[in-house]
């Protein structure tokens, strides 16, 4: 008896996953290609194979664009998970230089603008796709001192519906992850995080443990498959029970 190989959910499909060297971001990559997918890793420093790219830089999305149709022809999925976190100190709204605040918002939320705008007429043309952006439960619970990073990911969401209304009759899917305070690389290059945010966070979790990159992952991958073919718009809240959205 001849036995064929297991199709995964994403055979076929390929992925863009931003800021997807290491941390979340790493294990979603992982994650879509264990289901079949093809992902092309965009960082400013991406491992072997991946594409170099600020996120940031209109003119550096439009090249990543055009590399990932050069290399693999198509882009069915694109993960927004780039952004600034961990480097950024913690303190008081009016301590935050303008400067400051200004490049939080172009990392974390015009760079998925530029990332979409770029993208979408690829998938139009394909008649659909798929796109996830990584926001974060601090804008439900209204985590103070980080303000501008708070602001961010709350534009996230928004961002998501709002694009999510006027893409939904090309057959494109917009959806978002949120996940809460996370044992990531990023976050451990940064003990002074860890000892300010980790034990609150897990003492106010239902699920009372560290959460890790791999938690995320599952929610992820289900929105990219068929399975969510009927869901756009949503924010998907990931924190151990932190927050009921």
């Amino acid at each position: 008896m001849v036995v064929e190989p297991e199709m995964g959910a994403l055979d076929g499909k390929v992925a863009i996953v931003t800021g997807g060297a290491q941390g979340i971001g790493a294990a979603i990559a992982r994650g879509l290609e264990a289901e079949g997918a093809t992902v092309a890793v965009v960082d400013l420093n991406p491992p072997e194979g991946g594409i170099r790219a600020d996120v940031a830089s209109e003119a550096d999305v439009a090249r990543m664009t055009e590399e990932v149709l050069a290399r693999h022809g198509r882009i069915d999925i694109l993960i927004n998970n780039a952004g600034l976190y961990a480097s950024l100190a913690m303190r008081p709204f009016t301590e935050i230089p303008l400067e400051e605040w200004n490049r939080v918002m172009e990392v974390n939320v015009a760079s998925m603008f530029l990332t979409c705008r770029a993208v979408v007429p690829v998938m139009r043309e394909q008649g659909g796709g798929k796109i996830v952006n990584i926001s974060s439960g601090t804008p439900f619970r209204g985590v103070p001192f980080l303000l501008h990073y708070v602001t961010s990911k709350g534009a996230i969401v928004a961002l998501t519906r709002a694009l999510a209304k006027e893409l939904g009759k090309d057959g494109i899917h917009v959806n978002c992850v949120a996940p809460g305070f996370t044992m990531s690389d990023g976050v451990k290059a940064h003990p002074e995080v860890i000892e300010k945010l980790r034990d609150v966070s897990i003492a106010a979790r239902t699920i009372q443990r560290d959460q890790v990159p791999e938690d995320v992952v599952g929610a992820v991958v289900f929105l990219c498959t068929p399975a969510a073919d009927f869901i756009t718009g949503q924010t998907m809240v990931i924190d151990g029970g932190q927050y009921f959205h």
